[in-house]
C-alpha cells in the first residue's frame, strides 16, 4: 500500500493540531526533567497530554470507546482516559513496573505487546506511547495493535526516535557516541546501570522504519504521521528524510483499520 502524500495546505489531525503549541512543547520539556526524580509528576503530565492527543486523533468521541494502552506501565494513564469517559484497558509485561507506583491496576493485563490477549477487532482505539523503542520487535507489536482494533477504529503508535535528542533517554545525548558506550558512561557516573539499558530494554528505532511498516500493512491505512511534541508549525519536518530522524524527536503514526 503506497504512503499517501499528506498535504500541509490543510493541517493533518486538526483537533490535535489546535493543542500543538510552543507553550505545550515547553511545558512538556520542563516536566521531562522530573522523569527520574519525580516520576509521578512527569507521567501524570504525560498521561494528560496523551489522552488529549488520542482524543484529537480519533475521529469519534472517546466517551464509551474501548481504549487499549499497549505498555501501560504503573497505571498513570488510566485516570486521564476514564476522565474522558473511555473504557480503559492496558497491557504491561513487567510485573515490577505494574506495581511501581502502587496504583490500582484492575483494568490491566500482564502480557507482551507482541502477543495481545484480546480478540481480533475488539477495541475502538489501540495506542502505544513511548514503548516501541523498548522492544526488539516493535513491528510485531504494531501488527498486533492493528489486529485487535475494530474496522474503522484507530491505531496510534508513538515512539521516541533513536537519533533524536531524547533517544538515549536518561543517558542524555551520550547515546550519539553509541548505546553501549553511553550505558558504560552512565554507570560510571551514577554508580548504577541506567533504567533503559541499550540492547536489553532500549533499542534504536527510526522514523523510516515506522513509515516502511505503515506502507507494508494491508489491514490498516496510514491517515497521518506527525512529530508528537514539537509545535505544529514544525510538523512538516516529518516529510524530510534524515532530518526528521533528529528533528521530529518522537514520531506518531495514526492508522485507520480497514
Amino acid at each position: 500500500m503506497p504512503l499517501r502524500s499528506l498535504s500541509w495546505t490543510q493541517t493533518p489531525a486538526p483537533e490535535f493540531a489546535r493543542h500543538a503549541t510552543l507553550q505545550r512543547a515547553v511545558h512538556l520539556l520542563r516536566e521531562f526533567r522530573y522523569e527520574q526524580p519525580e516520576p509521578a509528576r512527569f507521567y501524570s503530565a504525560l498521561a494528560d497530554d496523551t489522552a488529549l492527543m488520542v482524543a484529537g486523533l480519533h475521529p469519534e468521541p472517546l466517551d464509551g470507546a474501548v481504549v487499549l494502552d499497549v505498555g501501560g506501565g504503573p497505571g498513570f494513564f488510566a485516570d486521564a482516559f476514564t476522565a474522558r469517559g473511555a473504557r480503559y484497558l492496558s497491557v504491561e509485561p513487567d510485573a515490577g513496573e505494574m506495581t511501581a507506583a502502587g496504583i490500582d491496576q484492575r483494568t490491566a493485563v500482564r502480557a507482551q505487546g507482541e502477543h495481545l490477549p484480546f480478540r481480533t477487532g475488539s477495541v475502538d482505539v489501540c495506542y502505544s506511547s513511548n514503548v516501541a523503542e523498548h522492544t526488539p520487535t516493535p513491528w510485531a507489536m504494531a501488527d498486533e495493535m492493528v489486529r485487535v482494533t475494530r474496522p474503522g477504529g484507530t491505531i496510534i503508535l508513538s515512539y521516541t526516535l533513536w537519533w533524536g535528542p531524547f533517544g538515549g533517554h536518561e543517558m542524555g545525548l551520550t547515546h550519539y557516541a553509541g548505546g553501549h558506550r553511553a550505558a558504560r558512561w552512565y554507570t560510571r557516573k551514577h554508580g548504577r546501570l541506567p533504567k533503559n539499558l541499550f540492547g536489553v530494554s532500549l533499542f534504536p528505532i527510526t522514523a523510516a522504519a515506522g513509515l516502511r511498516w505503515a506502507r507494508s500493512t494491508t489491514d490498516a491505512e496510514l491517515s497521518t504521521a506527525l512529530p508528537r511534541y514539537i509545535p505544529k508549525f514544525a510538523w512538516p519536518v516529518v516529510h524530510i528524510p534524515v532530518i526528521r530522524e533528529v528533528a521530529a524527536t518522537n514520531l506518531v503514526l495514526v492508522l485507520r483499520k480497514c
